[in-house]
């Protein structure tokens, strides 16, 4: 099971960032944990500057964008 984590103050990228991660994440019939991460201190622990962020398995993913669902398809995978 994959751990995903997203990371930002919940504006209206984070939501679509979430939004494109789970189609990415079902559409590849992967399971997965969705965590958002919306505590300032949180998401600066993972040296990320700029949100949203997508953090896969602990690793940082994408940062500052929002990818669409195929290009996130392609990192889930």
């Amino acid at each position: 099971m994959k751990k995903l984590q997203i990371l930002g103050p919940g504006c209206s990228k984070c939501r679509q960032l979430t939004l494109h991660t789970e189609k990415a994440a079902q559409s590849l019939g992967i399971e997965y944990e969705l965590e958002k991460v919306t505590e300032i201190d949180q998401i600066m622990s993972y040296g990320v500057m700029m949100t949203p962020a997508l953090i896969v398995d602990g690793a940082v993913k994408v940062v500052g964008k929002v990818p669409s669902v195929e290009q996130l398809k392609a990192i889930l995978a």
